[in-house]
């Protein structure tokens, strides 16, 4: 049981260096957040080694006739506490492995359908939002850029609390919605796109180092058709890594030291995001997933208002609650797709 026990081992040593002194903040702020995730598992790992040990002792007991009877009831309840601890265990592995307990940064953009997809952009907004709030998580809008309509040609916001990542991760995607726009005045159905992409929030223990010396820095005045989500303001704040060439905005604060710090969250997600792709690349990873393709570029699921239809095309999940689905209860469909991602990826979880 090797592999059980350096989670074990694991754990241990981390509790030494944590119980050491002179440990600098920021390595002492790492080891506790590596702590923290191997714990779980190290917990659960101990549990079946002593249930393990369990069996053992009570299979010597089989050879006992007076014994055998009692003896195999007691080995078939340790046998199935131990594989329950075992699915137990692979789940956290697989979870600890995808980077699922994060805080997430979202950004929604409109694609094609002008005003209306603009508008749409605005709803899967308020409607993640809402989400949020049944979960208890606090959000936090970091760059937008607002329509005169009230709709937005982009917005990115963040999203923090407990593993918000885990639960939206799947949602990166163009997501398609179906119903008469506003803007329509013959009454005809309409269909329009917004793209999502869901990050995890980059903490240090991610290894993110970026060089001062690699950032350009500006700051403008933010500017806008307005609404609660614009202020007029010096404070803006432009980030340009130049050996990436990747550019993020945040102008939503009125302090340019919130602002800088916002942006380079978003820098370090996004950095982090491509550092993980060029890896996989590298090592001729297909990018299918266990759900789709997992390309962000497909269109993920369709909202047809006339129809009160959310379809979900990656698992065929279609539920005719669209009116519930837009007021933040995801969870009907967010919590299958897990499920069906789970249960594929856990085949590839081993325990060595």
């Amino acid at each position: 049981m090797k592999g059980l026990e350096d989670y074990v081992n694991k754990k241990q040593e981390l509790e030494r260096k944590l119980s050491t002194g002179g440990i600098p903040e920021g390595e002492r702020k790492k080891i506790a957040q590596a702590y923290s995730r191997i714990l779980p598992l190290a917990e659960r790992a101990e549990k079946i080694i002593a249930l393990q040990k369990s069996i053992n002792e009570t299979k010597e007991l089989l050879d006992d006739p007076e014994m055998r009877e009692l003896a195999e009831e007691e080995l078939k309840k340790l046998e199935e506490d131990k594989e329950k601890l075992i699915l137990e265990l692979k789940k956290l592995i697989l979870r600890s492995a995808m980077n699922l307990d994060k805080n997430a940064i979202i950004e929604i953009r409109a694609g094609a359908g002008g005003e209306e997809a603009a508008l749409f952009a605005a709803d899967l907004f308020r409607m993640y939002m809402k989400y949020a709030e049944k979960k208890g998580w606090r959000y936090s809008v970091m760059d937008s850029h607002p329509t005169d309509m009230g709709g937005f040609k982009e917005i990115v916001f963040t999203i923090e609390g407990k593993d918000p990542y885990r639960y939206l991760h799947l949602e990166s995607g163009v997501h398609r919605v179906q119903r008469v726009p506003v803007t329509e005045s013959g009454g005809r159905i309409h269909t329009s796109t917004a793209s999502v992409v869901v990050l995890p929030e980059a903490e240090e223990a991610d290894d993110i180092v970026i060089n001062p010396d690699d950032l350009k820095i500006d700051t403008f005045r933010a500017g806008g058709p307005g609404g609660q989500y614009v202020n007029m303001t010096d404070s803006a704040v432009r980030i340009t890594h130049i050996p990436t060439g990747l550019v993020v905005v945040c102008r939503e604060e009125r302090s340019q030291h919130k602002n800088r710090e916002k942006a380079m969250k978003l820098l370090k997600a996004r950095l982090k995001d491509l550092k993980e792709r060029e890896e996989r690349k590298k090592v001729d990873e297909h990018r299918k997933s266990v759900i789709g393709t997992g390309d962000r570029s497909e269109k993920i699921r369709t909202y047809n208002f006339p129809q009160n239809r959310v379809t979900d095309h990656r698992i065929g999940l279609t539920v005719y609650k669209l009116n519930e689905i837009m007021e933040g209860n995801l969870d009907e469909i967010i919590i299958p797709l897990l499920e069906e991602e789970e249960r594929r990826k856990l085949e590839s979880v081993k325990l060595l």
